[in-house]
């Protein structure tokens, strides 16, 4: 699909890109936006009373409404542009619950976290005292029960991936939000591997908090999104403060913020990519993200059944409805796999995902993720499924 728009997939040396939950590739268009930004009408955004400098700050503001559009909330001032989906939870962490929760208060998350949903709140448990509690897996995967019975007088934040990284597993974030509204509870969301590949409407959810990265739905790196409410941003402190998030300061030590989304957003931001990510949301939306779906579920079906006739491969979640694929080779090193099939040029993510403790649930701590988007093909799958039937010589090639 639209292979055409990927000049990385039409150069001479074959590739076969398998790593799209890590990062996707980039299309033509993209790509071109960023260069007309650098070569046609580079200034800073907000800064400047001149041509450039306005026709800048209304590309930039633009890709707020671009992204409103895409997930559906209300307001273009409750979009705040981050350098990534890390840096929004970050935010999240430490710019607003460390000041409205307290030493005993519960936080629910589950062991099949990414890093990036983990690493703070451990960290604001260790500063005020906050308990983590995960919620059961069952069979891998959240279910509604689960979450109730998690749930205590002490429950104030549910934070979870809507759609894990490794197992692909879709979580009922729609029941978990009407859940959290009943019992007052903030609802946070990592969205980095839902909103590149199925419809997001964080008020039909209830959602409080949203994060996501341009990188991994066909935009640059290095930018991102942190969607909030916006009762909860404007209580959201600050966690980077200097020039353009504030009205005025003086030698006294009096500091006046601007308004949303200003005063989230100090220092020069990412104005190429934030201009990338508005023309990778026209794009998808032109595709259409339920047709992009439906393309990755087939490929993730056929590649399944094409796997399974492999006698020594060990797939993990092949019936999760996604477009990722878990596996090990039986006996095999998941980056010995990844060094063997990128010798065909093949390109696939081994070692634990960012995912470190989801091995006490899984018990396997290392695997190979495949993960499809819009631009591949049964015909790669093929190319794959033949190169592991010869994983015999897999050391051969290793060593």
């Amino acid at each position: 699909m639209n292979r055409e728009d990927f000049e990385i997939l039409n150069q001479e040396e074959k590739l076969i890109y398998f790593d799209n939950s890590a990062t996707t590739l980039k299309p033509n268009q993209v790509v071109e936006s960023i260069v007309d930004y650098y070569t046609k009408y580079t200034a800073n955004a907000h800064r400047g009373d001149y041509d450039n400098s306005l026709k800048v700050d209304m590309a930039y503001e633009e890709v707020r409404e671009k992204v409103q559009k895409l997930i559906h909330n209300k307001k273009a001032k409750e979009i705040i542009f981050t350098s990534g989906a890390t840096a929004s939870l970050n935010m999240v962490v430490f710019g607003f619950m460390k000041y409205q929760l307290k030493e005993g208060d519960e936080v629910l998350i589950t062991k099949a976290e990414h890093a990036s949903n983990i690493l703070p709140w451990v960290t604001l448990a260790k500063e005020i005292g906050i308990i983590i509690r995960y919620i059961p897996l069952e069979n891998h995967i959240v279910t509604i029960e689960n979450v109730k019975n998690a749930i205590t007088p002490n429950t104030k934040v549910i934070s979870l991936a809507q759609v894990t990284n490794v197992l692909g597993d879709e979580r009922p974030i729609e029941e978990i939000g009407k859940l959290c509204k009943e019992n007052e509870i903030y609802f946070v969301v990592d969205g980095s591997q839902s909103v590149p590949h199925i419809p997001v409407d964080v008020e039909r959810l209830g959602i409080d908090f949203l994060a996501f990265s341009a990188h991994k739905m066909l935009g640059p790196t290095g930018v991102g999104v942190l969607y909030g409410k916006e009762e909860l941003l404007e209580r959201l402190e600050p966690t980077s403060l200097g020039g353009g998030m504030n009205a005025t300061f003086d030698s006294e030590g009096g500091i006046e913020y601007k308004s949303l989304p200003s005063r989230l957003e100090a220092g020069t931001p990412n104005i190429a990519g934030v201009i990338g990510l508005g023309r990778a949301i026209d794009y998808l939306l032109e595709v259409g993200i339920e047709k992009i779906h439906k393309h990755e579920l087939e490929l993730k079906k056929y590649a399944t059944q094409q796997l399974e006739q492999i006698p020594n491969i060990i797939l993990y979640n092949k019936d999760m409805p996604n477009g990722m694929i878990a596996f090990n080779i039986d006996g095999v090193f998941s980056q010995d796999t990844a060094v063997y099939l990128n010798h065909y040029h093949i390109c696939v993510r081994a070692g634990n995902h960012c995912a470190k403790i989801l091995k006490e649930d899984l018990q396997v701590k290392n695997t190979c993720r495949i993960s499809f988007y819009l631009y591949n093909t049964k015909e790669e799958i093929d190319e794959l499924v033949r190169v592991l039937k010869n994983s015999e010589e897999i050391f051969k090639v290793v060593l």
